[in-house]
């Protein structure tokens, strides 16, 4: 059954072991760059929330959501304040063509719509244009693109409310 269990000091040297294949190397940032991002969005008093996938006791994935924005996102979307972003999803190359990246969109939603950080109406993500596969999997839970750009990046979003 898979599960979420957030980065901590024992787990994090096996989820940035974790990688997607060389042709996502471009969709998807590396885990040690989402875990500093993390890191760096708390102390810059935002919200982010990384959490290791696993199937039982096997890390498969990573995957963080964010909320609002914090002090030093400049050209943050407007969408960002006050509402939630599912900001990475990554399953390990091994672990692909399970449906373990459909079973952890509905975990992170599910985390979400705890609403760790408070109520919020949306919920969004980006992702890159040409990532068809993104782009199905997020539209199969509600996201309607808006229309909207995070930098090179297409922004989805679904109503929480």
């Amino acid at each position: 059954m898979l599960r979420l269990e957030k980065i901590n000091g024992k787990n994090v040297w096996d989820i940035l072991k974790l990688s997607v294949s060389e042709d996502q190397e471009n969709f998807v940032a590396r885990n040690e760059t989402s875990i500093i991002e993390a890191y760096t969005t708390i102390t810059a008093n935002g919200h982010a929330f990384p959490f290791g996938i696993y199937d039982g006791d096997i890390p498969v994935g990573f995957l963080m959501v964010g909320f609002d924005k914090d002090d030093y996102w400049e050209d943050a979307p407007v969408i960002a304040a006050g509402n939630y972003n599912f900001w990475r999803l990554m399953i390990d190359k091994k672990y692909q063509g399970r449906e373990y990246g459909k079973e952890a969109v509905r975990l992170a939603l599910d985390f979400i719509k705890t609403f760790p950080c408070g109520k919020a109406e949306f919920v969004w993500l980006s992702y890159e244009p040409e990532n068809d596969n993104a782009r199905r999997l997020y539209a199969s839970y509600g996201f309607k693109e808006s229309g909207e750009m995070d930098g090179d990046e297409v922004i989805a979003v679904l109503r929480l409310s």
